[in-house]
């Protein structure tokens, strides 16, 4: 059963969103977030990457850079630039990319799910990722970033997204990067009711992007209920802000590889070896992965086609993916790169920078080869996360990601 409630949400005034919501602190820099912030003093980039506000290079966990995230938090609201609803509301949250729209609900979600393994994850945690998160948690109080959840399609929840998303939205702008973002309000009593229930016949959610933050918001509530002497279950901190979409909502894009050299063959021999598990097809033109199992490879000016040949793999969870099969017949067993964590021979582009991106990279002589594939499905990663089971680094890349500022949560409140 899946905990969720209603929250307090604090937020810009519809005037002021537009230049409080930022992208998420971990998909750039302290650098990039200092340029990209520029003069916009309401730029969320002051709370969640509060290192910008100093000298360029000052460390970003630094005991000084949480305490100036408390300031600016501080700030926000003082100025009006983010402001507490006075009732708890659930909310709807909607993300355009090109012709893709994905509806999803803005909630407070349950530690003790999160513990106990009804929020199930795919991706493993680093530790001192975890522990930056969690001094800014304990810092601010605050969820200020959402997590990114998906589940199992539900009939009546789709119900209530096509009713409220029906009228005029609370906010309607569209970002920098040309994603439309939209927000809808939920404070009619009854229909907070209606989706509380709904939420509570799904069996489990599932982390679809960001599990260090929800790593770093389930640990911080629970601490603060083991150092609470009054702890009654009821408080605030016993949840964190999460939107959760339904699985058909959502697009997951290919994760695409960019390699430094052939581990000392030439490209006739690497082809040679490539062949042995893989159909070879050359192709006239840039190539993109038509189906599971198949890939692309750019080597030497040229696109290929690789398709694993039956036998290659086997059908279990993990080891039917795609990031496997080229993890252990590509990269480890011809390339000899064997932990995609820590080589420094390999490099991982999103699908959202395209085929020309790895082809530019092995153009320009950076790279010496690339391969690109087919991206997992939605049901790949609740298969996956159902067994209990992994998946290797650098297998999914959810976009459009969610614009962090529209709504936080306050673990006071």
């Amino acid at each position: 059963m899946s905990i969720v409630k209603p929250f307090k949400g604090v937020r810009p005034p519809v005037e002021f969103v537009a230049e409080v919501a930022s992208r998420p602190y971990d998909v750039l820099n302290s650098e990039e977030a200092r340029k990209e912030a520029g003069d916009n003093d309401k730029s969320l980039y002051h709370i969640i990457r509060p290192e910008i506000d100093f000298e360029p290079g000052t460390d970003e966990h630094d005991p000084k850079v949480y305490a100036k995230a408390v300031e600016n938090f501080k700030k926000f609201q003082d100025n009006g630039w983010l402001v507490q609803d006075c009732k708890p509301c659930y909310y709807v949250y909607a993300q355009t990319m090109g012709s893709h729209v994905q509806y999803g609900f803005v909630v407070a979600a349950s530690v003790a799910d999160y513990m106990a393994g009804r929020i199930k994850k795919h991706e493993l945690t680093r530790k001192d990722k975890e522990e930056d998160r969690m001094k800014h948690v304990r810092a601010t109080r605050a969820n200020i970033e959402p997590v990114f959840f998906t589940f199992p399609d539900n009939p009546g929840l789709e119900e209530v997204l096509k009713k409220v998303t029906s009228v005029k939205p609370e906010y309607d702008f569209v970002a920098a990067d040309g994603f439309g973002h939209k927000f809808w309000v939920i404070d009619d009593d009854a229909l907070i009711d209606r989706i509380t229930g709904l939420f509570a016949s799904i069996p489990a959610m599932y982390i679809a992007d960001g599990h260090h933050r929800s790593a770093a918001a389930a640990l911080v509530g629970d601490e603060m209920a083991r150092q609470n002497p009054h702890h009654t279950g009821k408080e605030e901190y016993n949840y964190f802000l999460a939107v959760c979409f339904p699985a058909s909502h959502l697009k997951v894009m290919d994760y695409n590889r960019v390699v430094r050299d052939l581990n000392g063959l030439t490209d006739e021999a690497f082809l040679e070896r490539i062949a042995v598990n893989f159909e070879v097809e050359k192709k006239k033109k840039m190539y993109k992965p038509s189906a599971l199992h198949n890939f692309s490879l750019y080597l030497g000016g040229d696109w290929y086609s690789l398709t694993a040949k039956p036998g290659t793999y086997t059908d279990d969870p993990i080891g039917v993916l795609d990031v496997t099969i080229s993890s252990n017949l590509i990269l480890r067993d011809i390339l000899g790169i064997t932990d995609l964590r820590t080589d420094k021979r390999i490099d991982f582009v999103g699908g959202i920078r395209g085929l020309e991106e790895l082809q530019r990279r092995v153009d320009s002589g950076e790279m010496k080869m690339a391969l690109a594939l087919y991206p997992v499905t939605m049901q790949q990663i609740i298969d996956i996360a159902d067994s209990g089971n992994i998946m290797p680094p650098k297998t999914t890349w959810f976009e459009p990601k969610l614009r962090s500022g529209i709504v936080i949560h306050k673990l006071d409140d």
